[in-house]
């Protein structure tokens, strides 16, 4: 079945924010940037059999959990990009954030559009596909074939829901070293990603420090803030009071509560901006029209943007996939796993740290980057660092940044002389 197939055409009046006058006009606003919703039993489709490659782990193999329960069997969805070279030595992981999944440098095939990181990766990019076998891995306790809550619990032949075990960042990076035991690989190039992506990187340098030679942990930090794990958990309130939600359960009460979702991350999506770069692209401006309609219409361009945001989410991600992972960055704590000596985490790493943060950044702002640099330092890493002027907010890393690129394309080659990788074809 295609991906196209899949995605059910629905009526935008199914899409119901508010009711009643004078609300049905919002929800009219709202329904007509709808053009395709993911149906719920469609996602349980993607989150088993997806449009990747997938790796199945019997009982035989199974995850041990941070939760102290053993996940099996459990599967891992991933992409490759380019050619594993003959003694296994160019490969490159990518881990993404918590919105996004393995499709890094191709065609969605849930939404149709271009891979979240193609201007990070591919044949010419800083991580070049011509010359690196990249590697992208869909995080345990996703929705885009990994196991996760929208999966198939073997035991019920239902969908996990909220029977699914907790996981932990460390438990996405134990999947991962799963992963390549399987493919054969035991030391990556490099590995690279930001935000929860980013995470993962730091996770992997303290976890498996001889199976990484290089690092690029980009707009993270080692531990989230009183004030991120408090948007959050707004995010999961909005999910968990959507009367859709049916405590976890909705696809068997075959419900789906896209509008807590895309509340949700509406919400979320303003601490990946700036006020600077709110204000260059919105600044006031009214949204097809000179005056206020005294509603409660979008009326303003940045209100019609985040509502976009919200409901094109909805037709590719899971709501409990959000609790799950974003409660997976909330545990995050990389020091109390060292005595609370971050330092600890990397005392005499072999790996090769290059710490990227942006100005603007006030999610993961740079002195959490700094605070990186300095206990590798401790530790006796190898590291540099840059800090990156930019209004373009958090979210600066999947945009384009000239700079970000320069300097991502400049590590990875000195990297790549030190490795002993053919130079690269100019």
């Amino acid at each position: 079945m295609s991906a196209t197939a899949s995605v059910k055409r629905r009526r935008c009046a199914n899409i119901r924010w508010l009711t009643g006058p004078p609300y049905k006009a919002v929800a009219d606003k709202v329904s007509e940037m709808v053009e395709a919703v993911l149906a719920p039993v469609d996602r349980v489709r993607e989150a088993d059999e997806p449009h990747s490659h997938v790796v199945r782990f019997g009982l035989d193999k199974p995850l041990r959990l941070d939760a102290g329960v053993d996940l099996a069997p459990f599967q891992i969805a991933y992409q490759t990009y380019g050619t594993l070279n003959a003694d296994r030595s160019n490969a490159v992981l990518t881990c993404h954030a918590l919105t996004g999944d393995q499709h890094v440098a191709n065609v969605h095939p849930v939404t149709g559009k271009g891979g979240w990181w193609d201007t990070m990766v591919g044949p010419g990019r800083p991580i070049d596909t011509e010359r690196y076998f990249v590697i992208c891995p869909n995080v345990i306790g996703a929705c885009m074939g990994s196991s996760g809550p929208a999966s198939t619990n073997p035991a019920t032949n239902q969908p996990w829901g909220l029977d699914f075990p907790v996981i932990t960042i460390r438990d996405m990076v134990r999947a991962q070293a799963m992963l390549l035991d399987h493919l054969g690989i035991e030391s990556l190039f490099s590995i690279a990603g930001g935000s929860m992506g980013g995470m993962q990187v730091l996770e992997w340098t303290a976890s498996y420090p001889e199976r990484v030679f290089s690092a690029l942990p980009i707009a993270a930090a080692t531990r989230h803030s009183a004030q991120n794990i408090a948007f959050h958990e707004v995010g999961r309130q909005a999910i968990m009071a959507d009367p859709e939600w049916c405590k976890g359960r909705y696809f068997a009460e075959r419900k789906d509560p896209r509008k807590g979702l895309a509340v949700a991350r509406m919400g979320a999506h303003i601490t990946y901006l700036s006020d600077a770069a709110l204000h260059r692209k919105f600044g006031r401006r009214f949204q097809d029209r000179d005056n206020p309609t005294f509603s409660f219409d979008a009326d303003f361009q940045v209100e019609s943007y985040l509502r976009h945001q919200g409901i094109s989410f909805v037709e590719r991600f899971d709501a409990n996939s959000y609790l799950y992972l974003t409660r997976a960055m909330d545990y995050f704590d990389l020091a109390a796993d060292y005595d609370g000596v971050l330092a600890n985490a990397w005392k005499r790493s072999p790996t090769r740290f290059c710490v990227i943060s942006f100005t603007s950044d006030w999610l993961f702002p740079t002195p959490e980057s700094r605070a990186i640099v300095h206990a590798l330092n401790a530790g006796g890493a190898r590291v540099s660092f840059a800090e990156i002027v930019t209004d373009k907010g958090h979210d600066a890393f999947l945009l384009d940044e000239p700079e970000l690129f320069a300097i991502v394309r400049g590590f990875l080659e000195g990297a790549a002389r030190a490795r002993g990788l053919p130079a690269q074809r100019r």
